[in-house]
């Protein structure tokens, strides 16, 4: 092999030669094919947008910063870091194709979490509940109206119920190839919290419902905390094996911090442990934002998707909350129902933010967190019957 022959393998193996491939003559489409030629420099673009919008405006950062410089990873040209036996195709292997990383996460959720609002208050269960009804119906948009297969239309789905470990972990087992643009989705509208649901609440209730004041809840006694996370994972159980791993993790992190005898387990999964497997979760959900796998037209329709997901999530509860004071003596104020979506504890804290807007006095925070805490575990509900139905 001679100097030139030497060189030109050299110029061959830099990024600067690998970031413009060439055009693919089985391409019709010229849009498609600028977007095969000019795919990895597009994604970089986003990856740094994304990375602004995780440390300037602080979008969810603990999960967008990951996820973002593991876009950025992933379209290095030549190096092949989100290949099987590249770096962060062996976290993900590991981490997200087994389940592993989401379901570690819940346990950290569940020994930071207080199930107290929703075992004071358990008719806000129903809010958390009917919150779920985002999930289903984005399901019914995304299968007959988008074109989506039940399973993808079952992992899109779950975006509705703003808690992005379940749609991690329900992608992961339904449709890994959607895994870059949900997980992307699903983080970028739970960060979005302040923003898409106060219009939403206030179109839906009036300014004489807003006002209404709850009264304060009772306490709750420690035996209560520490039975009722067994009873939770009882009855799932008996009904709903499928969302048994999600709501095992939870109840297990909820139990550890109630009883009161394995602090130190209970403060490892609340700090040490969750901010581990969130970087190594960021960094593997961040791999599947390839070109190939994200400039998409079905990435376009799983954005749509989300935020109709989100909405009927929001409007969801809230309107169930209108319907239950038709039949309740103590009234709910309906801006409660809209916490009802996992997304803890932003989305109580905006219902409390919209009720103090209305009546200065009207202190909404903790009975939200009743539906907020329920919408964790009925996201993790919806999750199981999303496998269950749709593998």
């Amino acid at each position: 092999m001679n100097i030139v022959d030497s060189l030109y393998k050299l110029w061959q193996s830099t990024g600067i030669a690998n970031f413009i491939q060439p055009a693919d003559p089985t391409i019709t489409s010229g849009f498609e094919q600028f977007l095969h030629q000019f795919g990895s420099p597009i994604m970089i673009v986003l990856c740094l947008f994304l990375l602004w919008l995780g440390i300037k405006k602080e979008f969810e950062p603990l999960l967008l910063v990951p996820i973002a410089f593991g876009g950025l990873l992933s379209n290095i040209p030549v190096a092949d870091m989100a290949g099987p036996h590249g770096f962060l195709g062996i976290i993900y292997e590991a981490g997200i194709h087994q389940g592993l990383f989401p379901l570690i996460i819940f346990m950290g959720v569940g020994a930071m979490t207080d199930f107290g609002p929703l075992i004071a208050n358990p008719k806000t269960a129903l809010l958390g509940g009917a919150a779920q009804f985002g999930i289903f119906g984005a399901l019914l948009l995304a299968l007959c109206c988008f074109g989506f297969t039940l399973p993808q239309s079952g992992a899109i789905g779950i975006i509705g119920g703003a808690d992005g470990p379940t749609s991690i972990y329900v992608t992961s087992k339904l449709a890994p190839e959607l895994l870059g643009a949900i997980a992307v989705a699903a983080y970028s509208y739970m960060a979005l919290v302040p923003v898409i649901q106060p219009p939403i609440m206030k179109a839906l209730t009036t300014e004489e419902e807003r006002k209404i004041e709850m009264k304060q809840l009772r306490e709750v006694s420690k035996r209560e905390k520490i039975v009722f996370p067994l009873v939770v994972l009882g009855l799932c159980i008996i009904f709903l094996p499928d969302a048994c791993p999600l709501v095992g993790a939870l109840t297990f992190g909820n139990l550890c911090k109630e009883c009161g005898v394995v602090e130190r387990l209970s403060d490892t999964m609340q700090n040490a442990l969750i901010n581990i497997v969130t970087i190594f979760l960021g960094l593997s959900v961040g791999s599947k934002l390839s070109a190939s796998q994200f400039l998409t037209t079905q990435t376009l329709f799983i954005l749509i998707l989300g935020v109709l997901a989100f909405s009927f999530a929001t409007a969801g509860g809230v309107v169930f909350a209108k319907v239950m004071n038709m039949f309740s003596k103590d009234k709910i104020n309906p801006l409660i129902g809209s916490a009802g979506v996992s997304a803890v504890p932003m989305a109580a804290r905006v219902s409390n933010k919209v009720g103090l807007e209305a009546n200065s006095q009207n202190y909404l925070l903790m009975h939200a967190m009743g539906p907020n805490v329920a919408g964790v575990i009925g996201s993790a509900v919806a999750a199981g019957i999303l496998l269950a139905l749709c593998n």
